[in-house]
This record gives structure tokens, sequence and C-alpha cells, in this order.
């Protein structure tokens, strides 16, 4: 998968991340079941914890989670306040930690890539 990297944050081509939806959602026949399929692939291949920016402060992201509603959160933790927050807020550190195409990939998925970049 070609990773390029312009002002400062990684790409993926839209054929890269066509290419991992369709592996995370070969085998789904509803939104439902495609949104678990997506969120199984960033719990199995996204490195975390991570550290990132968000409001000016450094946070870092803990763990990730399917809600009833199938939307995927982070919970971010700076000291003892941990938030939650919708995955595609977030935004992603520089180095971006392993795994971080398949956010990438649901955010193209939602049609919403650069919502956070």
């Amino acid at each position: 998968m070609k990773k390029d990297r312009q002002a400062g944050s990684p790409h993926w081509t839209e054929a890269d991340l066509d290419q991992l939806v369709e592996e995370a959602t070969v085998d789904c026949y509803d939104e439902t079941e495609q949104v678990s399929g997506l969120y199984t692939m960033l719990e199995d291949n996204l490195a975390l914890p991570f550290e990132t920016i968000l409001f000016g402060a450094t946070v870092t992201v803990e763990r990730i989670d399917l809600t009833d509603r199938d939307d995927i959160v982070a919970f971010c933790n700076r000291g003892n306040d941990v938030r939650k927050l919708r995955l595609i807020d977030v935004p992603l550190p520089f180095p971006p930690p392993e795994g971080a195409q398949w956010i990438a990939a649901y955010r193209h998925w939602l049609g919403e890539e650069a919502a956070a970049d």
C-alpha cells in the first residue's frame, strides 16, 4: 500500500482505501455489518494506546468501542479525565500509529476521510 507524505500527515490513495473497505466489508449485508467489519479491522490492527493533540492538549487514545448506534468511538484520556469522542473526530498524530490506515478507511467509508486531518 502506497503511503505518501503530504503536509506532514500520511495519505493513502482512494484506491488503497477502497481496497481496505472492501476487505473489511466483503461478507457484509447491510450498514450495521459493514461498520462492525471496519471496527473489527480497527480492533485487530490499530496500535493502542497512542497520543495525539486534541483541542491543544495531549491526550492518550486508550481504546476504541462500537456503540449501539453503530458509531466507532475513541476513549481519550488526559490525566484523570476521560472523554469519549467519535473516532473520525480524533486527529491522527504524526507519525501515525500502526494500523492508522484503518482509521482512514473508516473515514473514507463514511465519506468524511478529511474530517479530522
